[in-house]
């Protein structure tokens, strides 16, 4: 086993590493990424259809209101394909556009009502947010959309995340359009594969880490093949999978307990590709939004007129339960649920794919991991403390926008800033 020595090792080839990587190197600092999976991107990947087309499996979509992607996506010349949001918006069970619009509104109001709550607030310790929503006094429909819109963005069961956690993290996406708006024409994956060909040979492929040492003023990274050692290191994975790692010595009680306070999000994502987008057709934008079924969504795809396809969502216990009923029993739950809100022809497409991020091996799930200790409320700041030369990076951790790509990004250069002072 070989020893390689840098000033800093960064675990994790995902936005958030590639960002501190990308922000050392700029400012002349020798680093190493140290990547699991044979790509980088992390919960960022992209794959092909049966019709040889590549498409986002992972994450994709961003807005206006996101400066770091919107900037990345037009330093590498991307174009922007626009979520279309003309037309009639489809709900299950079936509603009036009136009675829809009405839904939609109250469940908006539901989340800010939520969202005005002080997290700090004593007479919610304890509540989870499924809890709190059995205590407010509003439709049925409206709570059941709301509902949905938790366990579909969240992807994480109502009745186990804390009120305060979720109302904190919210807070914390503070965008005013839609952040759907945009995805990139040529993949958001092929941004993370930009990042990382500027890196160079600084970026190492199939290199799990297996154990992190600190031994003095030096911390060794090891994996399968060699030992890497430096002066400070970057986890940047998520929290349960920077969990996983063996740590010599054993981290401090408080790190180690905070680090544990995650779960990992749950989610399963299809690409349905048509040969003609038959909802514009009929005067609908193509999302649906069911509130029989929590955590299921679908919007258009279509990355230009010439590759209509829709995506479907399906988040939180929902994605838990259907992820074993194997590929075409999948296939024909979605086909169906799709006919009945769009009619016969949404069970005709071209090609179905579909990507299982339950328990992935490398990133814990999807699309980001959430604390699920009631008692964690410090645990995002005890992380971001790390252990001397011991500094952990994730979305989850970000001031902005936690769990997206752009809180990705954001927290990878912000602890890059930060390492680059300690080692100045």
């Amino acid at each position: 086993m070989s020893n390689r020595n840098h000033q800093v090792v960064v675990v994790g080839a995902g936005f958030a590493g590639l960002s501190a990587a990308a922000e050392l190197a700029a400012n002349g600092i020798d680093v190493v990424v140290l990547e699991a999976r044979g790509r980088v991107g992390g919960r960022v990947e992209s794959l092909a259809n049966a019709l040889g087309e590549r498409f986002d499996t992972g994450g994709q979509f961003f807005c206006e209101d996101m400066p770091e992607v919107m900037a990345l996506a037009r330093r590498f010349g991307h174009r922007f394909a626009e979520t279309p949001v003309e037309g009639a918006f489809t709900t299950q069970p079936p509603a009036s556009e009136t009675e829809s619009e009405r839904i939609y509104a109250r469940s908006v109001a539901i989340r800010e009502r939520m969202v005005a709550i002080d997290p700090d607030d004593p007479a919610i310790a304890g509540l989870s947010v499924g809890a709190w929503l059995d205590r407010q006094d509003d439709p049925v429909a409206a709570k059941a959309a709301f509902h949905s819109l938790v366990e579909g963005l969240w992807c994480g069961p109502i009745g186990e995340i804390p009120l305060w956690y979720l109302i904190d993290n919210d807070r914390r996406i503070t965008n005013t359009v839609w952040e759907l708006q945009y995805f990139p024409a040529e993949t958001m994956h092929s941004l993370a594969d930009g990042l990382a060909s500027q890196l160079g040979d600084c970026v190492r492929l199939d290199a799990a880490v297996s154990a992190i040492e600190r031994d003095g003023d030096a911390v060794r990274v090891c994996t399968a093949k060699e030992t890497f050692e430096a002066r400070k290191v970057i986890v940047a994975v998520p929290p349960v999978m920077a969990s996983r790692i063996a740590y010599r010595p054993a981290l401090p009680d408080a790190l180690s307990s905070a680090l544990g306070a995650w779960r990992s999000g749950a989610v399963i994502k299809a690409q349905l590709r048509y040969r003609t987008a038959f909802w514009h057709d009929r005067g609908l934008n193509g999302m649906v939004a069911w509130r029989d079924v929590h955590g299921l969504f679908a919007c258009d795809n279509s990355r230009d007129a010439g590759h209509p396809a829709l995506v479907v969502f399906i988040g939180g216990p929902l994605a838990l339960r259907w992820r074993g009923l194997g590929e075409e029993s999948l296939r024909a739950e979605i086909r169906s649920r799709l006919i009945a809100a769009l009619g016969p022809e949404a069970g005709e497409f071209l090609a179905f794919s579909a990507r299982d991020w339950t328990d992935d091996p490398w990133s814990g799930g999807g699309y980001s991991d959430l604390i699920m200790d009631m008692g964690a409320r410090n645990a995002e700041a005890v992380i971001l403390e790390g252990a001397g030369a011991l500094q952990f990076a994730a979305s989850e951790l970000s001031p902005s926008f936690p769990g997206y790509v752009e809180g990705a990004i954001v927290a990878g250069r912000a602890m890059a800033r930060k390492v680059i002072e300690t080692l100045r």
